[in-house]
């Protein structure tokens, strides 16, 4: 397996059997709105449903899979709170209706595809079990975090071990606080979610921003938040906007029509 300088590495203390890397647009054969920065080619859009060339994003795929032990489970996101368990689907259908992905399993790759939204990669301190959650704002504040930590929870303890591990999660690439405009409405469905010894952090996650009635918000610290609620606070990365980055990421806030970055985690021998 070989993976490209061009990807990302998470810096984090997880178990040497937790294996994790982000794509980047770099890398691979899209061209025009889907290739690297001015439509060059070179892009590595790993998304099917955005109108790119088929045969392109197969090529991406297999670029990719050269770096993982066994294909990933590819979901077909909906900016929802379903969690997948890789582990109960050997041989079923692909792909998934779901936005988060756990396993225990040795090589079943969880995935989770972006460009914009935030990516989170979760793992026990053992490296008994793995998960990623595709948190958008919707399913950031519909709770995807915490129901993908108790499916991990119930990998857990199926395993036989302890039920209340100490977790790790690493936050992905993802629009920066200082470009992700949303509308009052979205402020307040985070108040409205907040426990109270949340509000205060909740509130400060949100700034006036330069238009009458929007907010910029910062996508990071809500997961921070959400994290502590169950009970993960050894978190690592963020701070990589996607949306100012042009060189290196996909965004679809900056171009619409645009590629998807792959963020990948799975349990090795």
């Amino acid at each position: 397996m070989s993976i490209s300088p061009d990807w990302i590495v998470p810096e984090w203390p997880a178990h040497p059997r937790v294996k994790a890397l982000a794509t980047t647009r770099l890398g691979g054969v899209s061209t025009g709105a889907y290739g690297l920065a001015g439509g060059l080619p070179g892009g590595l859009n790993l998304g099917q449903h955005v109108g790119d060339m088929p045969e392109a994003v197969e090529q991406n795929r297999r670029i990719l899979r050269a770096a993982l032990p066994a294909e990933p489970v590819w979901m077909e996101q909906v900016h929802g709170t379903g969690v997948a368990d890789l582990d109960q689907l050997v041989g079923a259908p692909a792909p998934v209706v779901a936005d988060a992905a756990v396993a225990s399993s040795r090589d079943r790759v969880c995935v989770v595809m972006t460009a914009d939204c935030l990516p989170v990669l979760l793992s026990d301190a053992r490296g008994v079990t793995v998960g990623a959650a595709h948190a958008g704002w919707r399913g950031l504040c519909g709770g995807v975090i915490e129901r993908t930590v108790d499916a991990m929870t119930q990998r857990l303890r199926a395993s036989g071990q302890e039920a209340d591990p100490t977790w790790l999660a690493w936050l992905g690439p993802a629009i920066g606080p200082a470009c992700f405009e949303v509308g009052a409405e979205v402020r307040q469905a985070f108040m409205d979610a907040a426990q109270p010894a949340e509000r205060e952090a909740t509130e400060a996650a949100f700034v006036r921003g330069a238009s009458d009635g929007k907010f910029l918000g910062d996508l990071y610290a809500l997961a921070r938040l959400r994290l502590a609620r169950v009970g993960c606070t050894e978190v690592y990365g963020g701070g990589l906007c996607t949306m100012t980055d042009v060189q290196r990421f996909y965004s679809y806030r900056r171009e619409r029509t645009t590629g998807r970055m792959a963020t990948l985690i799975w349990r090795a021998e």
